[in-house]
């Protein structure tokens, strides 16, 4: 018969022991972990930077309500006792606003253009506008290149610019797979250089010799959102303000071709680079929605009340994800790049103005 020594029986009694109480309490440690946090808190405090940025806006109709939600993004993202609450509980809502809404939104911004306007410009004033677009976005693009831009930031920056600032910004970002730091610190400069040109442009307005209608389609030709067009254009009266808006719509015409071409590249990238996954879409499904709307508004058949009601949604689903993107904007880190993104921004900004001058000269 074998012989137990009791000392051995003792440790193996004590290591069952250990053993069983660490495989009992890991079931009870695992259910004691707090649920990860939902989409709604986030949702909800992008629907009230929303009700904040219109309140700003109605009090000082100079601010665009899109500005206010992405400078009261930022300001969330750093107020002491909401900036942690912003990166953790409602970090799911907020990014979830600053991609599916913005998707929503950039679809709704269709109704806002038809071909009849696009064709009543006249081919001139087209092909400035295509000239405009390619100096901005290739010289920006190649500029952040050589100042040694992280990530997707030139690419970012260059579409911002060019096209419809922060919503064309989104739009790249989402074929692109771009890191929402690198989104986020486009949009917010983007956005600077925006606010700045409402201010800065019409004191050039008759110092360069500018009618009304010159003034608006430079406007249109070199300022970034739609909403802050329409805040610089309106300083020179309603005719400035007409051609503003036709022109920058314009620019916004090309934000479906540049996605596609941004999709392309994109699938290239992965395919030389043998990356696995899901490729991103030749055109996506949100670019054809936005052309969609172009076309069912070049019908003529839609009622103004739609027509009020979609641009109303619009401007509320965009002002949410801006909130949602300015909210990302960590303004420690960009101590790391600022003077180089800063030198970018300047950059571009006398790029597209001055190209536009000459444009709106040439073509009137």
């Amino acid at each position: 018969m074998a012989v137990v020594d009791p000392g051995r029986a003792k440790t193996a009694r004590t290591r069952t022991g250990v053993a069983g109480a660490r495989t009992s309490s890991a079931p009870r440690a695992s259910a004691g972990k707090p649920p990860a946090p939902g989409k709604l808190p986030g949702l909800a405090m992008a629907a009230a930077g929303v009700a904040l940025a219109w309140a700003v806006h109605w009090l000082v109709p100079a601010v665009p309500l899109l500005t206010a939600a992405v400078v009261l993004g930022i300001t969330a993202a750093h107020l002491p006792g909401v900036r942690q609450w912003v990166r953790g509980a409602g970090r799911p809502g907020l990014t979830l606003a600053g991609k599916r809404l913005m998707r929503v939104g950039i679809v709704l911004l269709g109704l806002k253009l038809s071909l009849h306007d696009v064709l009543g410009l006249g081919w001139a004033t087209v092909a400035m506008v295509f000239a405009v677009v390619a100096a901005t976005f290739f010289g920006t693009l190649w500029l952040g290149r050589k100042l040694g831009l992280r990530g997707d930031q030139p690419l970012l920056i260059a579409t911002g610019y060019s096209i419809c600032g922060a919503s064309a910004i989104g739009a790249v970002s989402e074929v692109s797979g771009s890191d929402e730091e690198d989104v986020a610190t486009s949009v917010a400069l983007v956005t600077l250089c925006g606010t700045l040109a409402i201010a800065v442009l019409p004191l050039l307005h008759h110092p360069l010799g500018l009618g009304d209608g010159q003034f608006g389609r430079w406007a249109g030709a070199s300022v970034h959102d739609v909403g802050q067009v329409v805040a610089t254009a309106q300083t020179a009266g309603p005719s400035a303000l007409g051609e503003a808006v036709l022109v920058k719509l314009m620019r916004v015409a090309l934000l479906a071709p540049l996605v596609a071409a941004v999709a392309v590249a994109a699938r290239r990238r992965r395919r030389g680079a043998a990356v696995s996954g899901k490729r991103p879409a030749l055109v996506p499904l949100f670019v054809l929605g936005f052309l969609a709307m172009v076309l069912v508004r070049s019908t003529g058949r839609v009622p103004g009340s739609v027509l009020d009601a979609a641009q109303h949604i619009q401007e509320l689903l965009l002002a949410a994800a801006l909130f949602g993107l300015g909210s990302a904007v960590h303004l420690p880190s960009l101590t790391r790049t600022g003077a180089r993104v800063a030198a970018l921004g300047l950059c571009s900004w006398v790029v597209v103005a001055g190209v536009s001058y000459g444009g709106v000269l040439l073509t009137t």
